[in-house]
């Protein structure tokens, strides 16, 4: 671990020195992939040079004790070096985790898919509550959403919607959220006050930039344009502004009306369209490597139940984790970093102990 901490140290420095050329600005590509492989080591660099200190002082303050005599600064000293022992062993992990092999999407946009799945007009309402939340959540990391498409029911209730999250590491938090959400409630048309089970299914897809080869052969689109439907205002309602994309290798029909400008909603399609073929291929990959997809948490099966928000007792419970919290009010405000949180780590301490198996 420490040949490749060496190593890394070198490496940060040496874009240091190439950040300070007076040319390095001349080259866009070359000094934006500078600037996020600096951002990218900075914290373990920091880390590091942070654990080499305290070494040090380990080592310093062995040697004063051998030559101190006076009893008061003895008592000082052990517990300089208690302190930096255990600074020690805690920047020992951090470096661990720091070292683990980061997924590449990490620090993308997102488009994220909402779909009402059993329980009718229920699950259609249960998904306009889980898209707000989502809503509320990105607002709390600074994060900007922009909609795409949006299926509506009458009654407030949304069959599905897609909507774009940008901001710096979306991909990375929200992940997490991929696969089924159940919840368990009373529904307001339910006379007899029966508890109903109802469910839908989310999909969170990197957005796929100009540097990832995503081809679409012209031949494989089907592009329709027409009225949008549903609430929209003035003009949204009025021109053909709306475009589907249909395509055909794979099936995917993908739908955007949020614009006025039948431009900007061919382009939004065309984002979400190269978004799914792209986690279509993330999907083959986690299929063919299911020993890394066992070790990694909710990035796997979209069909794996994942979640369940019980409104009787106030609570959510996140399966793959073990976690029950009973603060649905504030987790359907938006309030979800401990979950997210509790993922991160049990993915983190997966492939630690993958790693210490190797």
């Amino acid at each position: 671990m420490f040949d490749k901490l060496d190593d890394l140290l070198r490496r940060y420095e040496e874009i240091m020195n190439e950040l300070h050329e007076p040319t390095v600005t001349n080259d866009t590509n070359r000094f934006r992939k500078l600037m996020k492989e600096q951002s990218d080591l900075t914290p373990l660099v920091e880390a590091y040079t942070e654990y080499k200190k305290c070494k040090q002082d380990i080592e310093d303050s062995l040697v004063m004790l051998d030559e101190e005599s006076d009893e008061e600064m003895k008592e000082m000293l052990k517990e300089t070096l208690n302190d930096s022992k255990k600074r020690v062993e805690e920047l020992e992990e951090q470096m661990k985790i720091l070292l683990l092999p980061k997924d590449p999407n990490d620090d993308k946009n997102i488009i994220v898919e909402i779909r009402a799945g059993a329980g009718g007009d229920e699950a259609a309402l249960f998904a306009a509550e889980i898209y707000r939340m989502y809503v509320h959540y990105a607002e709390s990391q600074h994060w900007r959403c922009e909609m795409i498409n949006c299926d509506e029911i009458g009654i407030g209730g949304m069959k599905e919607v897609q909507f774009m999250i940008t901001g710096q590491g979306a991909y990375s938090k929200m992940k997490y959220e991929s696969g089924v959400h159940r919840v368990q409630r009373v529904p307001e048309t339910e006379s007899g006050g029966r508890i109903h089970t109802s469910t839908i299914s989310v999909a969170v897809m990197p957005e796929v930039e100009d540097d990832l080869d995503i081809t679409i052969d012209e031949k494989d689109i089907r592009i329709d344009v027409m009225r949008a439907s549903g609430n929209g205002g003035q003009c949204v309602n009025t021109t053909d502004s709306a475009v589907r994309l249909t395509h055909f290798p794979t099936g995917i029909v993908v739908y955007s009306q949020t614009e006025k400008s039948q431009l900007q909603n061919k382009a939004k399609a065309f984002a979400l369209l190269k978004s799914k073929l792209y986690d279509m291929e993330l999907q083959k990959r986690h299929d063919a490597e299911a020993d890394l997809r066992r070790s990694q948490i909710g990035t796997g099966d979209r069909s794996e139940k994942i979640r369940t928000y019980n409104f009787p007792q106030g609570r959510v419970t996140d399966h793959r984790i073990g976690l029950t919290i009973y603060k649905l009010d504030r987790v359907m405000n938006g309030d979800i970093s401990e979950i997210v949180d509790g993922c991160i780590a049990a993915d983190q301490a997966a492939k630690l102990s993958k790693m210490n198996e190797q």
